[in-house]
């Protein structure tokens, strides 16, 4: 990438890291600590607690991994990782919303996991490609 577009990526990149992260956690900690709101859903019998549980913890630690390596400097490579590691996760949990309901819209989780998907993907290209961390 040009050096004059370096300094803006960058700082779109952490930006788009950050609001990834917040929601990664955010996430994976609803899935986590409040299982019986999501048991409501009609998608909450997919999959089993467990399952809703090992998804939320790796949506949590995929939330570290965007900033936390990245602002310390200490394997910065795990922070693409772990965007490219939660793109699979929302195309999966994408195929599995899909099969419930395929309207677009703001109640739908399959929206929320698609833009997730979409942020992640464009995150993890960045630090691996345009952006790389040092």
């Amino acid at each position: 990438m040009s050096g004059y577009l370096t300094r803006p990526m960058n700082i779109f990149l952490w930006v788009l890291q950050a609001v990834l992260a917040l929601q990664a956690f955010a996430g994976g900690a609803f899935k986590v600590f409040k299982y019986d709101d999501l048991a409501k859903t009609p998608t909450a019998k997919s999959l089993p607690r467990a399952g809703w549980g090992a998804l939320g913890v790796i949506e949590m630690v995929c939330g570290v991994l965007l900033i936390v390596p990245a602002a310390t400097g200490l394997m910065p490579v795990l922070t693409p990782v772990g965007a490219a590691v939660l793109v699979l996760e929302s195309v999966a949990l994408a195929v599995l919303y899909a099969g419930h309901s395929r309207k677009l819209g703001a109640t739908n989780p399959l929206t929320y996991v698609l833009v997730s998907a979409i942020v992640g993907v464009f995150v993890a290209y960045g630090r691996f490609a345009l952006v790389p961390l040092p």
